[in-house]
C-alpha cells in the first residue's frame, strides 16, 4: 500500500446493503452474510491506498430492540468474515440513537466521520463514501467526499443524486481506481 503524508484518504462504507445481506435490524452475528464480492472489492480499495471504515446507523439500540453488545457481536462477526477474505478494516463507527433522537452522529449528520478523521487522521476531501441510501451520499455530501451509491440494498430504489450509480462495491471500486486522484507517495 503506498504511504501517504499527512492525513490519509479512505473509503467510508456503509454496513447494510453495502457490505453484507440488508436484514431488518440485524443483531444476530450467525445471520451476517457478505454480499458477493466483497471481500475482492476492499482488498481492490485497500490496495488503491485507501483506508476503510464502516459507518452505521443502529436506532435498533436506541429503540431497545437489542443491546449494544448484539451490535458489537455483528460488528465482530463481520470483521472476521472479511479477515478471512484478507481485509483488514480500520475501524467501525456505529450510531445507536433513534432518528428522533437529533443526534450528531446519526446518518446523514457528520458525527461519525468526524470522530473517525480525528481518530485516524482521515482526510474527507481525499475520501469517498458508499452506501445505499440516501442518508449516506447526503452525509458524504456534506463532507465533502465523492459519493457512490451501490444498488445493493435499498439503493435501487433511493431517491438521491451522488456522484455516480453502480451496481455494487465492486463497481465502485472500480470507479474510485479511474476517478480519483491519490496523493503520490
Amino acid at each position: 500500500m503506498p504511504m501517504f503524508h499527512g492525513r490519509h484518504p479512505c473509503v467510508f462504507l456503509d454496513r447494510d446493503g453495502t457490505l453484507i445481506i440488508e436484514k431488518h435490524y440485524l443483531c444476530d452475528p450467525t445471520a451476517v452474510e457478505l454480499l458477493p464480492g466483497t471481500g475482492a472489492a476492499l482488498c481492490r480499495l485497500r490496495d488503491l491506498g485507501y483506508r476503510l471504515v464502516i459507518v452505521t446507523n443502529q436506532s435498533g439500540v436506541g429503540r431497545g430492540l437489542f443491546k449494544q453488545s448484539a451490535v458489537d457481536a455483528v460488528h465482530a462477526r463481520l470483521a472476521a468474515l472479511l479477515a478471512s477474505a484478507g481485509v483488514r478494516l480500520d475501524g467501525i463507527y456505529s450510531c445507536p440513537h433513534r432518528p428522533e433522537d437529533r443526534c450528531a452522529c446519526r446518518k446523514p449528520a457528520t458525527g461519525l466521520i468526524e470522530r473517525a478523521c480525528a481518530e485516524l487522521d482521515l482526510d474527507p476531501g481525499l475520501s469517498a463514501m458508499v452506501g445505499d441510501k440516501a442518508c449516506d451520499i447526503e452525509l458524504g455530501a456534506r463532507c465533502g467526499m465523492a459519493t457512490i451509491l451501490v444498488q445493493t440494498g435499498y439503493g435501487a430504489t433511493e431517491a438521491c443524486v451522488p456522484d455516480v450509480v453502480v451496481a455494487d462495491l465492486a463497481a465502485a471500486a472500480a470507479w474510485l481506481a479511474t476517478h480519483r486522484e491519490l496523493p503520490v507517495p
